[in-house]
């Protein structure tokens, strides 16, 4: 008798884990597609954007080329997806590219259409809030809240490589090779230091260069999504570095 009691208590015990675990399986499952839902709306929305729009000028010409990248960038990372997180980092991806919209948009004269959800990094990175140029590794370097045939490569703001960006207008993707690095080089403080040095809008953590590794790099090992996870091989106007594809148009 009691070893049939034995059993029935193993038994019901292995029952009750059997359950547990499908319970577990099917709530992972659900997270799952949920995140992928609310990823793919995003995706949708750039999507529809990104082939709605025609640019006039240097700089919406070079955001749309951005935007269509995140496009192609996110729904390879969606397709790929299989935890809520890589979810996640699709819908970033889609949500920088809304951002390049946004700035195509704004460089055209139109309207900016809603709001966009913020993506990782962007509010500490700051803003670019008045014209600067600096002189860095032989070439001259301008940063503007506006866009202009001086400064066509928009940036949404967050962190390359560890280290944050202000969002704006640049002359060039400076920050591309951190991106490609996943690392800053030995010149990058001075240019963070000269470039947004006491500039309203742009945190003293930025101007300063961030957080420096004892190499003079910034340690970091890729975007931080956003920022800013290292996504990939194809490269953008801003440098982006996204697995499937990439942010580009440089």
């Amino acid at each position: 008798m009691e070893i049939i009691l034995i059993v029935l208590v193993v038994a019901a015990v292995a029952l009750l884990v059997l359950r547990s675990k499908k319970n577990s399986a099917a709530a992972a499952e659900t997270a799952l597609a949920d995140a992928k839902a609310d990823a793919r709306q995003s995706i949708e929305r750039l999507g529809g954007q990104v082939y709605n729009l025609i640019g006039t000028d240097t700089p919406s010409k070079q955001a749309l080329a951005d935007a269509s990248e995140r496009n192609i960038a996110a729904g390879s990372q969606i397709d790929q997806a299989t935890t809520p997180e890589q979810a996640r980092l699709a819908k970033q991806t889609a949500l920088e590219g809304l951002y390049y919209i946004r700035a195509a948009r704004l460089a055209m004269g139109m309207d900016p259409g809603p709001e966009i959800a913020g993506i990782d990094g962007q509010q500490q990175a700051g803003r670019v809030t008045e014209d600067r140029k600096v002189d860095f590794e032989g070439r001259e370097i301008a940063a503007s809240p506006d866009p202009s045939d001086r400064t066509p490569n928009y940036y949404p703001g967050g962190r390359v490589a560890g280290r944050p960006v202000p969002a704006g207008w640049y002359s060039e993707p400076w920050w591309r090779p951190a991106l490609v690095a996943g690392a800053w080089g030995m010149g990058s403080m001075f240019l963070f230091s000269a470039m947004f040095s006491g500039m309203a809008g742009v945190p003293d953590e930025t101007a300063a260069g961030g957080d420096m590794g004892a190499d003079g790099s910034d340690g970091g090992s890729g975007e931080d999504m956003g920022g800013d996870t290292d996504f990939g091989a194809m490269d953008d106007g801003g440098g982006m570095d996204f697995g499937g594809g990439d942010f580009g148009g440089f």
